[in-house]
């Protein structure tokens, strides 16, 4: 009677056991593993590193300050580019404008003296005139203050002239040609602007430091990395479905990814599906390969659940 007990104890421990095992794969269980796509950030100029401000594994915002570049040309040449165009607009203002005020009173100071010489002139004209017709004097005498006459009328003409020009601005065209030269001042000053802001990097995205590739005092290339980020939004992973089985996944689908040491599994989406197969790779996380041919499939985490994934790590994807 006992034994029958047991007997009967065993037979449904071993029923129990294939149900599971049936119910286990009939749930779609993929190895796979932890893909990182890494941000190597870096300066477009070169220059000696002068200030490093996160260390490796540190966690950063975005915006941070990573490092900085000695800057002592960039910030010479900014100042530079200000002065000029200082100077540039300050001259298309004064062409603008026309001739200073003093400028202008010296000329007429010049017309008020002309202008007396002249009344002075014609009167000494005039009294040759009546002079010469009583014979009292010679003809070229008279002739002489004629001329004289005329020569200070025409000057007072030429400095009333001169003043109506001074009160003029300057001619189109040298607005235009000053007007151009301010734009070009104002591109270089932008330009320099730039190049200063090039030499103190910030991260676009944050994220981990995965490592820092210089020292602070070395010198750094032009574009060469000095940081190397792994934000949480390019944090994946990476698994292989047999081509018997990948026309049953689609992009958008839910899966739950489970991993040693992890409190709790992590929900991600599928992202990518392979269009084309490929082979069984040599090296896949899976205790047995069933398919020569195979689709690589990628899912994403959110990025606020990648704190217990690492790259390379092995996980099993299980498709809901």
């Amino acid at each position: 009677m006992i034994c029958l007990r047991w007997l009967q104890i065993g037979v449904a421990v071993f029923a129990g056991t294939l149900l599971s095992a049936c119910t286990e794969k009939t749930a779609e269980t993929y190895q796979g593993y932890v893909e990182g796509e890494y941000v190597y950030v870096a300066s477009p100029l070169g220059g000696r590193l002068d200030q490093l401000t996160v260390q490796r594994g540190t966690i950063i915002e975005d915006g941070a300050p990573l490092f900085a570049l000695e800057a002592e040309k960039e910030s010479a040449a900014l100042q530079q580019a200000r002065a000029q165009l200082s100077a540039a607009q300050a001259q298309l203002s004064d062409i603008k404008t026309g001739r200073r005020l003093p400028e202008v009173q010296v000329i007429e100071a010049q017309l008020a003296q002309a202008q007396a010489q002249a009344k002075q002139a014609a009167i000494q004209a005039e009294r040759d005139e009546k002079q010469l017709a009583f014979g009292g004097i010679a003809e070229a005498q008279r002739d002489d203050s004629r001329a004289r006459a005329e020569a200070t009328a025409a000057q007072v003409r030429e400095l009333t002239y001169q003043i109506e020009v001074a009160r003029l601005p300057n001619r189109e065209q040298q607005i235009k040609a000053q007007e151009a030269q301010v734009t070009a001042m104002r591109a270089a000053l932008e330009q320099a602007d730039w190049a200063l802001r090039q030499k103190a990097v910030t991260a676009a995205k944050g994220g981990e430091v995965v490592d820092t590739l210089y020292r602070e005092g070395e010198w750094v290339a032009a574009g060469a990395p000095v940081v190397k980020l792994l934000p949480p939004q390019n944090v994946k992973v990476r698994f292989f479905v047999p081509e018997t089985k990948v026309g049953a996944i689609k992009k958008g689908q839910p899966v739950r990814l489970v991993c040693d040491g992890c409190a709790a599994p992590v929900e991600a989406v599928i992202t990518y599906i392979a269009d084309r197969t490929e082979y069984t790779p040599p090296v896949i996380f899976s205790n047995e390969s069933r398919a020569k041919l195979v689709f690589m499939v990628e899912a994403h985490p959110q990025p606020n659940e990648t704190r217990l994934l690492h790259p390379g790590q092995p996980v099993s994807v299980h498709l809901l």
